[in-house]
């Protein structure tokens, strides 16, 4: 019986197929590579900060002084112009006297990932006797349970009333036109109001992120609520099902998974408007840190509140996105 022998492709027409298929519309890569992509998609970034700020051909427009000579307004750590150096450089040389002596550098405000890295240890590990509004670990912790009453107010609204909507078309005509009109008046325009009527402290904050989320979250949700097959509400009529029992009996739990994914895309809304929420009345929360630390040009530690703002949110996305496949097996877009 003779053997039969698979013709494997050359190298370099399997590789042609390989990109080809990687870049194929409309047609998901493997697993294996959707995972290699996702890692290169923070490495690429990381590896041009790092380049910029290590390597001294490519952005380095300033001279940080090690030794300022004799340049009556040059300093040990300071940073000037590369031009301007060099003039000096070229000046106290012709003049017979020391000149100054510098590295290149970047400006103040693109400090080095080893530089943020540190300013991240030092957020994980503060002192002791750092004051509890300058703790970044402190100010995160104010500014989640900002975001976790706001988002709970709203959605304890916007949630039912979303549902409403969306189920009876007289509810709908009623109430959506004025929150079409609403969600175009920016939330931030409300802070001075929000600070005569509920102080300075974090109420006005709160419902600032309220405003800013509560009027999508009643339309997003609606619009959901509409795309319920309408057979199963047929189906449901057949079976005496009306009105409110049919909501809460074939309405609601048609719509579960993806009334979860619209809160999931709210949430990060609710994060955006924090940062102009906490600007607002008393100074708090990890925008009064990052404006701090941006004063007195510390901007490794800006860099690292920006960070950790993205660490928490997009863990906590990728936490609610494994509940959501936990929950709702059955619906593969889910998460």
């Amino acid at each position: 019986m003779e053997a039969k022998v698979v013709a494997t492709p050359p190298p370099t027409r399997r590789r042609a197929l390989t990109a080809r298929r990687l870049f194929a519309v409309g047609r998901p890569p493997a697993p294996r590579v959707r995972a290699v992509l996702g890692v290169l998609s923070f490495i690429l970034p990381l590896t041009l900060w790092s380049a910029i700020s290590y390597a001294p051909f490519l952005w380095h427009p300033l001279v940080e002084i090690t030794d300022p000579g004799d340049v009556s307004y040059f300093s040990a750590g300071m940073r000037a112009p590369a031009d301007a150096f060099a003039e000096e450089v070229e000046a106290m040389t012709a003049a017979g006297q020391a000149p100054p002596r510098g590295v290149p550098a970047n400006p103040v405000y693109l400090p080095a990932p080893h530089e943020v890295a540190i300013a991240l240890w030092h957020a994980a590990t503060p002192a002791a006797d750092a004051r509890e509004e300058f703790r970044l670990s402190s100010s995160l912790w104010h500014s989640i349970q900002i975001i976790f009453w706001a988002f709970l107010i709203s959605s304890a609204v916007g949630v039912p009333l979303g549902i409403l909507c969306g189920s009876f078309s007289a509810v709908g005509r009623l109430t959506e036109p004025f929150i079409e009109f609403f969600r175009y008046l920016p939330a931030p325009a409300f802070g001075a109001l929000a600070v005569a009527v509920l102080g300075i402290y974090d109420a006005p904050k709160i419902a600032i992120v309220v405003i800013g989320t509560f009027f999508q979250q009643v339309l997003i949700i609606a619009t959901t609520t509409r795309r319920v097959e309408y057979a199963l509400l047929e189906a449901a009529q057949t079976l005496g099902a009306r009105n409110l029992k049919l909501v809460r009996r074939v309405v609601v739990p048609a719509i579960l998974p993806d009334l979860y994914n619209d809160q999931r895309i709210l949430l990060g809304w609710a994060w955006t408007y924090l940062i102009v929420a906490e600007l607002v009345g008393t100074s708090s929360g990890i925008t009064f840190f990052i404006t701090q630390q941006a004063r007195y040009q510390h901007f490794e530690n800006v860099y690292a509140a920006i960070l950790v703002l993205g660490i928490v949110g997009f863990g906590s996305d990728l936490l609610l996105a494994w509940l959501g496949r936990w929950l709702f097996p059955w619906k593969r877009t889910s998460a």
